[in-house]
């Protein structure tokens, strides 16, 4: 499975960058930089009750011809395909996010998460040549870590690399204290898409899903992260705003997230505005009575 010539280049004109060149570890912090500033992290296709496909493939070309995002199997799988593509050396692997709330790491069994590490990339900051690249986390990593123990700050962020405590031979990366999850423990050895097709089906369709729940849609930048949950959107270093309007909440998909919708007919986004709107009063009223 691999990206054609002109997709490559479809690809990396998505993504407003030139051809990289040979493979190199500049050339791989511009492209997931690139990667995570203009594709979104986003659950949309959920919300409107039409789960896609993680395959790599389609997930790439939703990214280019549609214009749209999605999680981690879509946004990894698909930056996976580009970077073989242009000649990089990646390898998928099982990961488990662990959420603020849970006491304890629930380890890559839960395979909610695909992490990618590449490799061969040599340079001052990482003698291994080994890197962590993840643009499925949605509000962690704007650049690839070097894949060794340390701490490591990107904007606002600082982020830990250590390895695991729950995953013989693994590795954990640690999120920023104010980021919207504790942190990722992942598997060394490598995965393919078998290993997420179950988690993808329960995430994409269970009541307990949280991608199900909650309409999530963000953007890591250089600043910070960008951020709509709901109705509320989430600026960097701006005070949080409610979005009124369905033309205010689709305006913000599209000049803040890059999300026009074009695959979205006006019968869909208005039942997609009702339902964000009757989960926002939900919460509400939950919050009020709290």
């Amino acid at each position: 499975m691999t990206l054609s010539p002109a997709d490559t280049a479809a690809y990396l004109r998505r993504l407003r960058v030139e051809h990289p060149g040979p493979p190199s570890a500049e050339g791989l912090r511009a492209l997931h930089a690139a990667h995570v500033e203009r594709v979104a992290y986003e659950v949309l296709d959920i919300q409107l009750g039409r789960p896609t496909s993680i395959d790599p493939l389609q997930s790439a070309r939703r990214i280019v011809h549609d214009r749209r995002g999605g999680y981690c199997y879509h946004l990894n799988g698909a930056l996976s395909l580009l970077l073989e593509a242009l000649g990089y050396d990646v390898v998928w692997h099982r990961a488990g996010v662990q959420n603020i709330s849970e006491p304890e790491p629930p380890g890559p069994d839960r395979a909610n998460h695909l992490a990618l590490t590449v490799h061969g990339l040599p340079a001052d900051a990482c003698p291994s040549g080994n890197w962590l690249a993840d643009a499925g986390l949605g509000d962690a990593l704007h650049e690839p870590l070097a894949l060794q123990e340390g701490h490591h700050t990107q904007g606002p962020m600082t982020f830990g690399l250590r390895p695991s405590r729950v995953e013989p031979g693994g590795w954990r990366f640690d999120h920023d204290p104010a980021g919207s999850f504790a942190g990722m423990d992942f598997r060394a050895a490598r995965a393919t898409t078998a290993d997420f097709v179950a988690r993808h089906e329960y995430l994409s369709t269970s009541p307990e899903s949280g991608f199900v729940r909650t309409c999530a849609v963000q953007r890591r930048h250089a600043g910070g992260v960008d951020a709509l949950s709901g109705r509320v959107l989430r600026l960097a270093n701006q005070p949080p705003r409610t979005l009124e309007t369905q033309d205010d909440w689709c305006g913000a998909l599209r000049d803040v997230f890059d999300l026009p919708l074009h695959d979205v007919d006006a019968d869909a986004r208005d039942a997609l505005w009702c339902r964000v709107s009757g989960a926002h009063e939900t919460w509400l009223s939950a919050r009020a009575a709290s």
